[in-house]
């Protein structure tokens, strides 16, 4: 894991001491996934939240037909998690799992407890993520609803271009709430003139 980008991207948010850099790692453990490999399965509770060191996952949820609907992607950089069932101890509604070969730092939930209790400054951080996270869902939300398919996808691009190299096409459509026949048609639109 390369300890510096991740302590210079926590650093440009709450400035920790060397101490409390030693503290925060003592309460984590870096984690490699295999290709495919589950982070959290429909049904279980989310005990954790991850930096995503390297890698992509997905969110999706497992509809009754077998179906599989993408609800949003977590790259290198970010942090992944489901809240909902994390912060209210319940079975989670949706998969999180990597499309690559992935690693992660993982915090458990009993030691975020901890890591705010020794190092108060992360509290802000972890109130900093939260609200993060509420931004892109709530965006992602409004995207669905007063973007064109097109339009939607202009933005995913121009936000994360990797994704299109990266992912799957069936997992873009679903995330965009359109056919894969549909995803096709804009991709003509936007890229052959």
């Amino acid at each position: 894991m390369n300890i510096d980008k991740f302590r210079n991207y926590v650093n440009s948010i709450v400035s920790l001491s060397n101490e409390e850099w030693l503290h925060f790692f003592d309460f984590t453990e870096i984690k490699t996934f295999k290709k495919n490999s589950f982070l959290l399965e429909e049904g279980c509770i989310c005990d954790s939240i991850g930096y995503v060191n390297s890698g992509i996952l997905i969110y999706f949820k497992t509809l009754e037909n077998g179906k599989e609907i993408t609800t949003d992607f977590a790259f290198e950089g970010e942090w992944v998690t489901d809240n909902q069932s994390r912060l209210n101890n319940s079975p989670s509604f949706i998969n999180i799992k990597t499309i690559e070969d992935s690693e992660l730092l993982i915090i458990k939930n009993e030691n975020l407890t901890s890591i705010y209790n020794r190092i108060p400054k992360l509290e802000k951080f972890g109130r900093i993520l939260m609200e993060q996270a509420y931004i892109k869902i709530a965006q992602h939300s409004i995207n669905l609803q007063v973007l064109s398919a097109k339009e939607h996808y202009i933005q995913l691009n121009l936000k994360y271009p990797e994704v299109f190299q990266k992912i799957p096409l069936h997992h873009i459509a679903n995330y965009l709430g359109v056919a894969p026949k549909s995803l096709s048609r804009i991709r003509n639109e936007i890229y052959v003139k």
